[in-house]
């Protein structure tokens, strides 16, 4: 039986959005961030990370410098009993920098590279998985990537929602407060859609 996931952008939804981050002391957690992860680990659902970083592209910092920031990120989720199960970003842009990074590439959100990758890697079940952003690309993505979205108000979220949703194209699966509202309302639809699946016998215990 494949399994499920639970795609995350990283800036704005999973941590602080405050532009490129050129330096892993600029790079800063949401606070709720582990508690969501956890309560995916806890209910059997994959957490990854999907990101764009075209600031490799554009010459602001180096792959070497995501691999830290991710580094901290994951030993500080670890610290608090989090786990990520995969980590995928895009380097590329289609118009700036140089190659290899100018590229346009299949996995630059909202194309769904990154997803497809994780898919053949982890055998998943993409029409019972989630991406949850802050960005209408994420929504885009998901679309493309035949996935659920969740759209979360922290990040660039609350702007885009309250200024911009009336010229999107395609409407999210579910709107949230931040990343952890967003993932307690997944596990427990998910657990609805088992349930449904899988009807207790007449007379079973309750």
């Amino acid at each position: 039986m494949n399994r499920r996931a639970v795609f995350i952008d990283r800036d704005g939804t999973l941590s602080e959005e405050v532009g490129y981050i050129n330096h892993p002391s600029r790079f800063r957690l949401f606070p709720y961030a582990a508690a969501a992860i956890k309560h995916l680990n806890e209910n059997g659902w994959l957490a990854i990370v999907t990101t764009n970083q075209a600031g490799v592209a554009r010459g602001y910092f180096s792959e070497e410098m995501i691999a830290n920031v991710h580094q901290g990120m994951t030993k500080d989720l670890e610290s608090a009993g989090a786990r990520l199960d995969a980590i995928y970003y895009c380097a590329h842009h289609p118009s700036v920098g140089e190659p290899p990074y100018r590229f346009d590439c299949d996995c630059r959100k909202p194309k769904p590279g990154l997803i497809s990758r994780a898919a053949r890697d982890f055998e998943l079940d993409l029409s019972e998985s989630w991406m949850v952003g802050d960005r209408y690309s994420d929504v885009e993505l998901a679309r493309n990537a035949g996935v659920k979205s969740a759209f979360v108000l922290s990040g660039y979220g609350r702007g885009e929602w309250e200024h911009q949703r009336g010229t999107w194209i395609h409407q999210p699966d579910l709107v949230a407060e931040n990343l952890l509202s967003a993932v307690e309302v997944i596990v427990k639809r998910g657990a609805e859609i088992n349930a449904d699946r899988c009807p207790r016998p007449p007379g079973a215990a309750t």
